[in-house]
């Protein structure tokens, strides 16, 4: 396990390298037993998110060939992650996993956190897999060597476009499944275990997006950002989950009953949405105040980035680091992979790539420049590849804001149009909700 203390620095720094991360909700406890269960979108990429946003160390569970592969067995076996025996893998082996729960146990009891991805399997799909009931049985049968019922932290993994480099990405914490009236019933009691089982996939699914098919993502986000930009603010990212959860489900509920009034509205809100994509607005740009004086601050803010140290930073970083991003893409895509692997493929090959590289650039410079320039280089040169990627980030949103601005300005009758037609369909879409919420769960 000797990368086991090095593992929550090192899933920082890779989640944010790879992804524009943001984390919402609450904490883990940063001491005593915990459980985390995680939605399992992403193959090995998961562990790395579901660590970054933990203050501590955490074993993790893990099919058992990961343990053996060649290419990440060597990462598997040092992160101290606890192997799992499947079935589909080799049934001859299932009975070990006696083993398995004997070590969760263990680690649970000398106060340790444990990550477990209970839907069993990475997968694709848009909704949550149903739960196996292993993270149910962990945990009762940790009760008696903890000497207390634990927290069990669900924590959600909401991405945009898992496989994108760059893309955003939300980590979210949720409230403790309470489980302190199970606890005391032990890992034999099947009633505890299924009723267990079921609160913590309710819990995961207050923490997730669970969407009858990937084309409603679209309509559902507009949706809610919609309601949003008639509220003026933007809400905490675990508002926003829940409220996009409620979403899916109150389409699903629409298409059960065939509702004509929600049918119409879904099909007014795609519209909307559809218009505001060709034009490359956001629906919170429609009702947003453009005056010039505000034009002139937001440039003045943002002279720096083109300015020459700034695109001299971008530029570099480009340059510098084109070769092993070129690299990382060619060679990863020389796997075999279902969709849901590709961003785990991509970060393991790109840590080789850009590791070699800058050794490389290090051993260049000091045969070229003398010696003392090669440690130099080997710290100089991932901060710059960083801070150019960075500033080119904002080179691209300040040309799509600055685009966006002048299109406001200069249309202002269509804006106006939009503008009308958006509080519209937001008050119909508040009504859906308050009926939602006085109601329960229209499914």
């Amino acid at each position: 396990m000797w990368l086991l203390p090095l593992f929550p620095s090192l899933a920082i720094s890779a989640s944010h390298v790879y992804y524009r991360l943001t984390f919402g909700g609450g904490r883990v406890p940063a001491t005593g037993p915990v459980l985390l269960v995680a939605n399992h979108p992403n193959s090995l990429f998961d562990p790395v998110l579901v660590q970054a946003a933990t203050p501590r160390p955490v074993r993790f569970l893990a099919k058992a060939p990961l343990f053996t592969d060649r290419l990440v067995g060597w990462l598997v076996r040092g992160s101290g992650s606890i192997p799992v025996y499947r079935r589909i893998d080799d049934p001859a082996q299932v009975a070990r996993n006696e083993d398995t729960f004997r070590a969760v146990y263990a680690a649970l009891g000398a106060g340790a956190a444990v990550g477990v991805f209970p839907e069993g399997l990475s997968h694709s799909a848009p909704a949550l897999a149903p739960l196996r009931t292993g993270a149910a049985r962990m945990a009762l049968g940790a009760f008696t060597a903890a000497g207390r019922a634990f927290p069990i932290v669900p924590i959600g993994l909401v991405l945009r476009h898992k496989d994108i480099f760059r893309s955003e990405a939300l980590v979210l914490v949720g409230e403790p499944v309470a489980w302190d009236d199970l606890a005391p019933r032990g890992v034999e009691n099947a009633e505890a275990v299924r009723e267990l089982t079921a609160r913590i996939d309710a819990a995961l699914r207050r923490v997730t997006v669970n969407l009858e098919h990937w084309e409603d993502q679209p309509l559902a986000e507009c949706a809610v950002r919609i309601w949003e930009a008639s509220r003026g603010a933007a809400p905490p990212p675990a508002e926003r989950v829940a409220r996009l959860e409620i979403t899916t489900r109150l389409l699903a509920a629409v298409r059960e009953t065939a509702d004509p009034a929600g049918l119409a509205l879904a099909r007014e809100v795609q519209a909307h949405c559809a218009r505001l994509a060709r034009l490359r607005l956001r629906p919170s740009d429609v009702l947003a105040e453009v005056p010039w004086g505000r034009g002139f601050s937001w440039g003045a803010r943002r002279l720096p980035l083109v300015l020459p140290l700034g695109a001299a930073i971008a530029i570099a970083g480009f340059l510098v680091f084109f070769p092993p991003y070129r690299l990382t893409g060619w060679v990863a895509g020389l796997f075999r992979q279902e969709h849901d692997q590709r961003a785990t493929h991509k970060l393991l090959v790109g840590i080789v790539a850009y590791a070699l590289w800058v050794i490389l650039l290090a051993i260049l410079a000091g045969v070229r420049f003398g010696v003392l320039f090669a440690p130099l280089v080997l710290a100089g040169a991932p901060l710059v590849g960083m801070a150019g990627l960075l500033v080119r980030e904002r080179w691209r949103g300040s040309w799509r804001d600055a685009r966006r601005f002048f299109l406001l300005r200069s249309r202002r009758a269509l804006v106006d149009q939009l503008a009308a037609r958006q509080r519209a369909l937001a008050d119909r879409l508040h009504a859906l909700y308050e009926a939602h919420t006085a109601t329960g769960d229209p499914t």
